[in-house]
């Protein structure tokens, strides 16, 4: 699945690609980057062994109920919950797949997924941190299967506060597999079990929480790029509820690991400083020239709530407010505390400690967490690894954005190529240099550049000029 925040106008509306020819375009792409295809012989050998023979704790809590909330289809799934009432608050068990079990640090497979840094999803294959057989299969928390995991025991007052928590290894077995769409249906009819209701009861405490922290949330929509039986899709959508109340689970985990690796002055944050005042300025400025109601009671992060994206004023401030969430960086420590703690959109501390199955960096912090949970000592291998870990993160990231910003320009291209000539209705979200301007198609998950000028939040029209494929290139014009 490939991912690009993009405006949504009401309804979900998707786009049919059709599949012929693409798939030179993909390979193309694939090799301009350099990205890894198979793993080495010697470390899809030590998956399979590894696979055949995990290292499964003493501790047993198959009996646990946990459940997974995944997009559908994933088969890589990095965490399940087990939500229950615990006198007027509730207790939060969150079990997290245990990669370091199936990875010998040392290893010819820890080489790679060093090299790999973490999963980047295109529209037609998936480009894996581990072998397909330990993060879709032996590692992954599969329904009905027995996995080693990392467990999260937090125990939340009635607002929703985490009071107290631990980390530890145990067995543990998935008894339900859900989807997002199917929690939000199961919610909005009334049907939802008691484990369902629970996660939009702490899932809403919890974003009040946020809210109150000063925590900011951009409220971008995806571009989601899925394959079809007959091609691909584009389309364009809001999350759902249920992905914000499942997405504050983690973010409380994340959470709790921090303040655990803060107290114990060991481990690797995942930072982003403050907005700086004069951005901040520039913001509301912009915000006053596009119309927008800005209460001198409300932070950055309590305005950016009341935005509309629906609205194509409110859609241009949306692209104007990336500019407030920039330094985003891994931030290591063994000893002095960092003079940058905070992740300033959740606004506290944050580790990222909830998907080792797509992403390097959780491995280690989860066996940072569990070492300091238990008053042991953080392996050697893990300490060792904080120096190098941001830069291999870094790089990662960096070709993960690349390649699923090139693929959807490639859906986005095939899409376009039957509409040359055609006019479509825009908005104009952001300036794109001296004399271009980046708009976003109304009724189609298409956003592309187009010389000219008008007014930001403005609605125009625009012409199909041509569409190169193999490129990901869209040439329009205003019309």
């Amino acid at each position: 699945m490939v991912k690009r925040v993009i405006k949504v106008s009401g309804e979900v509306s998707s786009d049919e690609v059709d599949g012929d020819g693409l798939a030179p375009a993909f390979a193309a792409l694939r090799q301009r980057l350099e990205l890894p295809e198979a793993f080495p012989a010697d470390a899809e050998q030590e998956a399979s062994q590894a696979a055949a023979a995990p290292d499964l704790p003493e501790r047993d809590e198959t009996a646990v109920p946990f459940f997974t909330i995944d997009p559908e289809g994933s088969t890589d799934l990095d965490q399940a919950m087990c939500l229950e009432r615990s006198g007027d608050g509730y207790r939060v068990r969150y079990a997290i797949a245990d990669v370091p079990a199936f990875v010998r640090p040392g290893g010819a497979l820890d080489a790679e997924t060093h090299r790999r840094g973490q999963t980047i999803y295109l529209p037609d294959q998936r480009v894996p941190l581990h072998p397909p057989v330990l993060s879709e299969d032996a590692a992954s928390l599969l329904e009905g299967q027995v996995r080693p995991a990392f467990v999260w025991d937090m125990t939340l007052d009635a607002s929703g506060d985490c009071t107290a928590y631990e980390v530890y290894r145990a067995k543990v077995r998935s008894t339900k597999r859900l989807d997002y769409h199917f929690v939000q249906e199961q919610i909005d009819s009334g049907k939802a079990d008691e484990s369902l209701q629970l996660l939009r009861e702490i899932g809403e405490k919890r974003i009040e929480m946020e809210r109150s922290r000063g925590g900011a949330d951009l409220p971008m929509p995806e571009q989601i790029v899925s394959k079809t039986d007959a091609g691909y899709e584009l389309t364009m959508r809001p999350p759902v509820p249920a992905e914000d109340w499942n997405a504050q689970i983690s973010l409380m985990t994340g959470m709790a690991a921090a303040e655990m690796m803060l107290h114990n002055q060991i481990g690797i944050l995942r930072t982003m400083p403050e907005p700086e005042p004069d951005a901040i300025a520039r913001f509301k400025r912009a915000a006053h020239a596009l119309g927008a109601d800005w209460r001198s009671d409300l932070t950055y992060g309590e305005f950016l709530r009341t935005l509309d994206r629906d609205n194509p004023r409110h859609l241009a401030l949306i692209y104007e407010a990336t500019s407030l969430f920039r330094g985003a960086a891994y931030t290591p420590f063994d000893g002095d505390i960092p003079e940058v703690t905070q992740q300033a959109a959740v606004a506290a501390p944050y580790a990222h400690v909830t998907a080792p199955l797509r992403r390097l960096v959780d491995r280690y912090g989860l066996v940072i967490c569990e070492a300091l949970s238990r008053d042991g000592e953080v392996p050697d291998w893990a300490r060792a690894a904080l120096a190098t870990l941001p830069e291999e993160m870094k790089t990662s990231d960096s070709l993960a954005g690349k390649a699923e910003r090139a693929a959807t320009d490639i859906v986005e291209a095939a899409f376009m190529s039957s509409r040359v000539g055609q006019t479509f209705e825009a908005a104009v979200v952001d300036k794109n240099g001296e004399d271009g301007l980046l708009v976003q198609l109304v009724d189609h998950a298409v956003i592309a550049s187009v010389p000219g000028t008008a007014e930001l939040g403005s609605t125009v029209q625009v012409k199909v000029v041509s569409a190169d494929i193999a490129a990901g290139k869209i040439e329009l014009a205003l019309a």
